[in-house]
């Protein structure tokens, strides 16, 4: 009798253990990450607006350079992309939840955020910078002379990260956004003194009509940084893929004329 429950747990141990290498890290039916990706047809793209990255264009569709980017990657791999707009903040959880599947978004890469998601290749070089209003010119040089003021960012992004890393603006009053365009809107408006944003975003309101009174305080160097698409942490299969699918798109200069396209030639990485 002893024998024959040792043998049942046996074999039930062997049974636990072959199901545990039949499992992958996308789902708990053997599936892999990519295969779940694979048989919806799509991946679910995490994104929020802003120029010229994503943005809603004059007849409210989506655009942008990394809009066409996904659509060329996606194409490649044969599914189709839903371009989801979600909460920056909760961006890791959106993620791991598989409430989307990538992140494509002027995505900085951190050594924080590689505990929680892989990243692609570093397609842009970008940085963090400060904009002000032109009649503020005078008065903020650099960031010792922004004590006391008002800092705008979008929470939960670079900015963030960059607003907290010097010990003069963190101690300011901190300005926590839900994305980065809000932040640019609270300089405009005069609520805030000083915005720290994405340098693409920047570029391109300064440039506009609508924010001619505002300018990037060139004096002021912050933090640089790499753009790359937020994979599942454990997802290999499907970065594998992305990468050679942008590794394509750079060696046929599809990419480059994206970004002469919209205007972040400047900092193409690849």
């Amino acid at each position: 009798m002893k024998k024959k429950i040792l043998s049942v747990l046996m074999g039930m141990v062997m049974c636990l253990g072959l199901c545990g290498c039949n499992s992958n890290s996308g789902s708990s039916d053997g599936n892999s990450d990519w295969d779940y990706i694979k048989n919806k047809g799509e991946a679910v793209i995490g994104i929020t607006y802003y120029e010229p990255m994503n943005y809603l264009d004059e007849n409210g569709e989506l655009t942008g350079f990394e809009t066409e980017f996904t659509k060329a990657v996606c194409e490649k791999l044969g599914v189709t992309p839903k371009f989801q707009v979600i909460d920056w903040k909760k961006k890791e959880i959106e993620l791991k939840s598989k409430t989307i599947d990538l992140i494509w978004n002027g995505l900085t890469v951190t050594e924080d955020r590689k505990e929680n998601m892989a990243f692609s290749t570093t397609y842009l070089k970008n940085k963090q910078v400060i904009i002000i209003k032109k009649d503020n010119a005078d008065k903020y040089t650099d960031t010792k002379s922004m004590a006391g003021a008002s800092v705008a960012f979008e929470s939960g992004s670079a900015g963030d990260d960059a607003a907290n890393a010097d010990e003069t603006l963190k101690g300011c009053n901190l300005i926590g956004c839900d994305a980065q365009k809000d932040a640019v809107l609270e300089v405009k408006a005069g609520t805030a003194d000083i915005g720290i944003v994405d340098y693409t975003l920047a570029r391109n309101a300064v440039e506009s009509a609508d924010f001619s009174d505002l300018m990037i305080l060139e004096s002021v160097q912050l933090m640089d940084e790499d753009y790359a698409v937020g994979v599942r942490l454990e997802d290999t299969e499907t970065l594998a893929k992305i990468n050679q699918a942008i590794d394509e798109l750079a060696k046929d200069g599809t990419l480059l004329d994206l970004a002469k396209k919209y205007g972040v030639d400047d900092i193409y990485a690849l």
